[in-house]
């Protein structure tokens, strides 16, 4: 029996990161995927490292079409996905089986951030301002709308779309052009969250729940909100944290990796969105190092049903940095480093650089206000914070990346 793994477009986290961990533990994986000749492709030549993982075809966002080919292709052990796009699906999936799995109704919640914010209004645990924007509605009368507000996709990532609105003017222009990508997409018009973004990690058995630690995220300037930097909080404060989880159980999410992000208001912390999955963009390849533990390892054995782990013992906290270099103007991306990782010593202390690319030289790069503007993560960790900052700034100093 197999591990069955619904995945879209190839991924590192799960090239690098859940494959070689199920062939650790002797878990063979099957691929069902909307895009099998890329992962064919980008599993050619790794058999050994990867279990030699089998990719099936299949219209994976389609729950009947994902059970029909578990019953053409045999019963999985698990089934799992580190996709946002197909949480609900493995849900559903994994209940019909009955094997372990989300709460489908809390992906929903999850993946819908309207349905999210509707919950924990209901709950009495968020008084931000919502409003749903149908695809043909009328927008709402300004005398509604708490200036500034940020539109956004109900169910969008990598902040597409994710825009500042000051004026009615504005709204009008913006929501045009969204539609003019999202034509049946639903979107939200949100009041602005004044503060900190922080993120909070943890695992969950759907008995107890583990916070892994948190990273505190330092954004673009509005209107556009692009993650550049998230810094590790192994420690994130017990009285925010306790109102985090509060509101992450009035949505019903906590199995499996969980990853959530809220901004630090004067009020509370509120949640900005839940992703029922591990962090991406190698921040998940980042904390495994800080915490020291097989991450993918743990996931995967949730899934199978094992208990969570018990708590490790308290160590010595590392410190760690993952920056993202970005696009800059529109043209073409003619050096870049090549993936590498490398020792570095500073003060007597030693400190782990890594790059990993995430767009190949030789392509033309644009300018889009989005997460899809990173060309490469560059991940410091170490013993000391002042450290830490000190390798990341030498390297980014360093003038690896030319754009022309």
């Amino acid at each position: 029996m197999a591990v069955v793994l619904l995945a879209r477009n190839p991924t590192d986290t799960v090239t690098h990161g859940l494959l070689p961990a199920a062939r650790d533990l002797g878990l063979p994986v099957r691929v069902l995927t909307d895009e099998p000749d890329a992962h064919r492709r980008t599993y050619a030549g790794q058999h050994d490292r990867l279990g030699r993982p089998e990719v099936v075809g299949c219209a994976v966002q389609d729950v009947r079409a994902v059970l029909a080919t578990i019953e053409a292709t045999g019963d999985p052990i698990a089934v799992i996905s580190n996709s946002d796009h197909l949480q609900v699906q493995t849900a559903l999936v994994a209940n019909y089986l009955q094997l372990p799995g989300k709460d489908w109704r809390a992906a929903q919640r999850a993946r819908d951030k309207g349905l999210m914010r509707a919950r924990l209004r209901a709950r009495g645990l968020d008084d931000t301002y919502c409003r749903r924007l149908v695809p043909g509605s009328a927008l709402p009368d300004d005398s509604e709308i708490p200036y500034p507000v940020v539109l956004k996709p109900a169910e969008g990532v990598a902040s597409e779309d994710v825009v500042m609105i000051r004026d009615r003017e504005e709204l009008v222009r913006r929501v045009a052009d969204v539609r003019s990508r999202r034509r049946e997409s639903d979107l939200l018009l949100e009041g602005m969250l004044e503060g900190p973004l922080q993120t909070l990690e943890t695992l969950g058995d759907g008995d107890r729940l583990r916070v892994l630690g948190g990273w505190q995220t330092r954004v673009s300037p509005p209107p556009y909100f692009i993650e550049e930097r998230l810094t590790w909080d192994p420690q994130p404060d017990p009285e925010v944290t306790a109102t985090v989880l509060s509101q992450l159980q009035g949505i019903g999410a906590g199995f499996g990796a969980c990853h959530t992000e809220f901004v630090l208001t004067p009020a509370g912390p509120r949640i900005v969105e839940v992703n029922d999955r591990l962090i991406g963009d190698h921040c998940d390849f980042a904390m495994a190092r800080l915490l020291g533990e097989p991450l993918f390892h743990d996931v995967l054995q949730l899934l199978i049903g094992e208990p969570l782990k018990p708590d490790p013992p308290v160590s010595e906290p590392q410190a760690g940095v993952v920056h993202w270099v970005l696009v800059e103007q529109d043209a073409v991306l003619n050096r870049a480093p090549e993936e590498f990782y490398e020792n570095r010593l500073r003060d007597g202390e030693s400190y782990r650089l890594s790059y990993r690319p995430m767009k190949p030289v030789g392509v033309p790069v644009q300018v889009t206000g989005t997460n899809r503007d990173y060309l490469g993560s560059v991940t410091v960790t170490g013993p000391s914070a002042v450290g830490v900052e000190a390798v990341t700034s030498e390297f980014l100093a360093g003038g690896h990346w030319v754009i022309g």
